[in-house]
């Protein structure tokens, strides 16, 4: 991982009052759960902060030592006035939380985040780049206008920012040479790691045979490509299960619940709905697949590595940087469901390959991907001990 230069808090051996700011109150627990406790154990005072009312999450992060706090700020779309009033309202929250630091992930809190902060008299602002999104997609004319002006957001905001860190290396070259950061702002780690512990090894399940895929239901996660897939192969495998788990989303690029109805009553998929706990669905997979369009580093595909599950995701972005094809699973051709039956098609016809692959995946896991030592490149950036 490439190091940055701390960030030299003035505070440094004291207790620090820490806002950590995201889209999604659920993330805060289920991604950076580990982080937010690691502060606390050593001695900081910890914020979680998102735009939900969430009392489950609230007493979750009480649990671990760490508060909740609620922040005014829309999750999805681009309103200048409705923006403005979020920057107004996350800077009237850090006005009073008047914390030390605010770490920011996903894009909002990035950039509104980091523009509230530095007008609350904020010095010590860092943000993740967990993913570039729809944004960046770039497939219709509304989504190149809105890269546009998402580009010049990341422009300004980022430039408050001590350092910036990014998920995989195609993003962070992207920003670079796009100046919406500055080279010695920009650091590299392996996206938010995974705990080892909670998402032990599991021996795969080879019969009955089933493919998983877990996501939000969007279209860049490759989902229609996946339901394709499975529709060229269940008649010649009809006995083998194409499973999806994920929530349904607002977001613009969201698949709709007749369409997932319609694929589910032709037998195509099997949709388990979503769940709060992932480790039961992917310890039934005989396969973990992933076809997205582009990630920062993929989560779900880190906890099946971590489960002992061999993958097949695509050749992006972020992707590619979880498999090593032939090793620990196959890559692919985004956006071909002809591509991503042939390699399904490849363990179905050699399941012995399975277990290997398998635990070549919980290597990878462990050797790079580990939570604390992701964790530990954060905090020895942010000068935070």
């Amino acid at each position: 991982m490439e190091q940055a230069p701390t960030g030299n808090n003035d505070s440094q051996g004291a207790t620090l009052k820490i806002v950590v700011m995201g889209s999604w109150a659920d993330s805060l627990v289920n991604f950076r759960g580990p982080l937010l406790a690691e502060l606390v154990r050593r001695g900081h005072e910890v914020t979680g902060c998102a735009p939900e009312p969430a009392d489950d999450i609230a007493e979750r992060l009480r649990e671990i030592g760490a508060g909740y706090e609620q922040v005014k700020l829309q999750r999805t779309g681009m309103n200048p006035l409705s923006d403005a009033r979020s920057i107004a309202g996350i800077k009237a929250l850090l006005t009073r939380l008047k914390p030390d630091l605010l770490l920011g992930y996903t894009i909002k809190p990035v950039i509104y985040g980091s523009m509230a902060a530095k007008k609350a008299g904020i010095d010590s602002i860092f943000s993740i780049i967990t993913g570039l999104g729809y944004a960046f997609q770039g497939e219709t004319f509304a989504q190149r206008l809105t890269n546009i002006g998402v580009r010049r957001l990341y422009r300004k905001s980022l430039r408050t920012n001590r350092a910036v860190f990014f998920q995989n290396p195609d993003d962070m070259k992207l920003f670079v040479e796009t100046e919406m950061v500055k080279p010695e702002q920009a650091v590299l780690i392996n996206g938010s790691g995974v705990d080892l512990d909670h998402f032990n090894y599991t021996e795969p399940i080879v019969e009955p045979f089933s493919f998983l895929l877990i996501a939000r239901l969007l279209r860049e996660k490759g989902i229609k490509e996946y339901a394709g897939a499975a529709r060229i192969l269940r008649e010649d495998y009809p006995d083998v299960k194409f499973r999806l788990l994920g929530p349904f989303d607002r977001n613009p690029s969201a698949i709709d619940k007749k369409t997932i109805d319609e694929w589910q009553d032709a037998g195509i998929i099997d949709y388990m709905g979503e769940t709060e706990d992932v480790r039961p669905a992917i310890a039934a997979a005989s396969v973990y697949v992933l076809p997205s369009y582009r990630e920062g580093t993929p989560r779900s595909v880190l906890e099946a590595m971590s489960m002992g599950r061999p993958i097949i995701s695509t050749d992006v972005p972020g992707c590619r940087e979880t498999v090593v094809d032939g090793d620990n699973g196959f890559l692919v051709q985004a956006r071909d469901s002809l591509s991503l039956a042939a390699a399904m098609k490849r363990f179905m016809d050699d399941p012995r390959i399975i277990a290997g692959m398998g635990q070549r995946s919980r290597e990878l896991a462990v050797n790079k991907y580990d939570v604390h030592k992701v964790n530990a490149a954060i905090l020895e950036t942010m000068g935070v001990v």
